[in-house]
């Protein structure tokens, strides 16, 4: 089974330390992050993720900028993303990604197997 690509753009690269960790020891995901949001769209178009995870807050271009340039990216505008954010919670997300602007949205303290769940939702889809 090929490894899934997943870019995290995240402005905390301690959280993106940790994600990656997290995702890439289950053996299913190659993981690539990137801490400047202005920084996301090369960093996507150069390593061709399956799957972005997008911080919505981020100092330099929010998350709804960068998913703006990826959508009008013609190589990839077809590459799930999922935002993460500290803006949900858990407890009002109950495990499952809530849906806003057509994007799925989880707390940034969701369980592993509720973040497994999305991905691999999100990369069938």
């Amino acid at each position: 089974m090929d490894k899934k690509r997943i870019l995290i753009v995240d402005d905390e690269p301690t959280f993106t330390r940790m994600m990656q960790l997290v995702l890439e020891q289950s053996g299913r995901y190659v993981v690539r992050q990137e801490n400047k949001g202005a920084q996301a769209l090369a960093a996507a178009r150069d390593f061709k993720p399956d799957l972005i995870l997008l911080d919505v807050v981020m100092p330099d271009l929010d998350g709804g900028d960068v998913a703006a340039q990826i959508e009008a990216d013609p190589l990839l505008k077809n590459t799930p993303i999922i935002f993460l954010t500290a803006l949900v919670d858990e407890k009002e997300s109950q495990g499952n990604a809530v849906k806003r602007g057509g994007y799925p949205f989880l707390g940034k303290l969701v369980s592993d197997n509720d973040l497994f769940k999305c991905i691999e939702d999100n990369l069938r889809q």
